[in-house]
């Protein structure tokens, strides 16, 4: 098996202390600008880049810093130990989803093509003592479905709401902790309320699969792997926890370097892992071929909601979406015309440096979209520093993130709103598609947890 640097969460610089309290103590006003020569930033007197505020964790409480901490390969590990001592009746069923964003990270490491790269993890995790693993996709597919229906309406609503538009995606914990932490009011309201693929896949299997299994969601043991750090952060919020039954939807994230740093730890070669076929929710065969859904590699919410609204706002239909790049590959949009009239536009924004030009627009009122995909990665998902950075210094690997462009790509495409899953789970578990049941189960809120907006931090 090749190498592979397994990155590890950034420690907290200090800068940001010392430049607060530069700042608040009136010192260094006039001090000439401070150079980080290993990240390449300048700050200037007491302000501080906005982008290296962000890659720090110093803002963690100390009771998130330890829930983060028991997010790990050392907890899973003890489940399992503790499943092979215990009596049978305390064992804890192991569940494990993979997102289909870490599934070509495999591919690439094991010199395969992503279903059999995904049976082979499958084999590899089922040798651990996990019971059952599936992957997001189906999860993804209720996240796409309710983010098109929640922008129709917002869409409909836009002339006496004024919080309706722009409509900001909700699917990345890194956008989802800036906005509430920082940007507060000014983005909260703005944010999609659809829960991501990571929790609407939780509630899939502590609420459905559990009952299916007549097990308590406290006898399960869901572990879930991402390509992002930042989704063990999401799966410790407060609002995903079950505090009767004691229980997470997502009990432990682990990166895909993660897993595979444990692969290679065990000494574990490709060639002598079983290959097994993912799990069905449903209880099904597990379908012999990994698909995904439209649009590029982080999920394709901007693809599938531009093509719904143009089909159901205008009767448009929408074969292929066609991006157009503004300041860089990673600040892109996409418009609907008619007769010359604009009738949609939408971006996808992607990583710190873009967010800063989005908001800052914002603050002018100069936002011209209706709805934006932020992803706070540089790339998108297939770019998540838990499988795509080379070393220490946190720089993606190129090479390494183009054979995943690329590998993602060669899937075979699956549409959410012709999926039977989709709907069978839609009338079985959730009653109905606009039901109670629907609204709390697949959607959750933002709340601004923002005081004010530092007054060092530089737009």
């Amino acid at each position: 098996m090749s190498e592979v640097n397994i990155p590890k969460r950034k420690e907290k610089c200090e800068n940001c202390t010392k430049q607060c309290n530069k700042k608040q103590s009136g010192d260094g006003v006039n001090s000439p600008p401070e150079r980080d020569e290993a990240n390449g930033q300048v700050h200037e007197g007491s302000q501080l880049l906005l982008s290296a505020c962000l890659s720090c964790d110093g803002c963690l409480s100390e009771e998130e810093s330890l829930k983060i901490s028991q997010q790990s390969l050392e907890q899973v590990e003890r489940v399992l130990a503790l499943n092979k001592k215990c009596d049978v009746s305390k064992h804890k069923v192991l569940v494990a989803s993979v997102c289909p964003q870490s599934l070509p990270f495999f591919a690439v490491k094991f010199g395969l093509d992503v279903t059999e790269a995904a049976h082979k993890l499958c084999g590899f995790l089922k040798s651990l003592g996990v019971q059952y693993v599936f992957d997001t996709t189906l999860a993804a597919g209720f996240s796409i479905l309710e983010s098109q229906k929640e922008f129709i309406q917002r869409f409909r609503r836009r002339h006496h709401d004024s919080h309706a538009l722009p409509m900001f995606t909700s699917s990345c914990p890194g956008w989802i902790r800036y906005s509430e932490h920082v940007l507060g009011s000014l983005v909260t309201p703005h944010i999609c309320t659809a829960r991501s693929p990571q929790q609407i896949m939780g509630c899939l299997v502590k609420d459905y699969f559990s009952k299916q299994q007549k097990l308590s969601p406290g006898d399960v043991y869901h572990v879930l792997v991402a390509p992002c750090f930042d989704k063990k952060l999401e799966a410790v919020r407060e609002e995903f926890y079950n505090g009767l039954l004691e229980a997470r939807d997502v009990d432990c994230v682990l990166t895909s370097g993660e897993i595979y740093y444990l692969m290679e730890q065990r000494k574990v070669s490709v060639e002598e892992l079983d290959s097994v076929p993912l799990d069905h929710v449903l209880g099904e065969a597990g379908d012999a071929v990994v698909v995904r859904h439209e649009g590029r590699g982080s999920g394709g919410f901007l693809e599938h909601v531009f093509k719904r609204a143009a089909k159901e706002l205008f009767g448009l239909d929408v074969h292929e979406v066609t991006y157009k790049s503004l300041r860089n590959r990673d600040f892109q949009e996409v418009t609907l015309e008619r007769d010359g009239e604009t009738l949609l536009q939408f971006a996808a924004v992607y990583g710190f440096r873009n967010i800063q030009t989005l908001v800052h627009r914002m603050r002018k009122g100069r936002v011209p979209y209706q709805l934006v995909e932020v992803l706070s990665c540089p790339g998108g998902c297939l770019s998540g520093r838990g499988q795509a950075e080379s070393d220490a210094s946190g720089r993606a690997d190129k090479d390494l993130v183009q054979q995943m462009e690329e590998a993602y790509s060669s899937l075979p495409v699956s549409l959410p709103e012709v999926n039977p899953a989709l709907h069978t789970l839609y009338q079985d578990w959730l009653q109905g598609q606009d039901s109670p049941q629907a609204s709390e189960l697949l959607h959750t809120q933002y709340r601004s947890q923002s005081r004010t907006q530092p007054p060092h931090m530089q737009w």
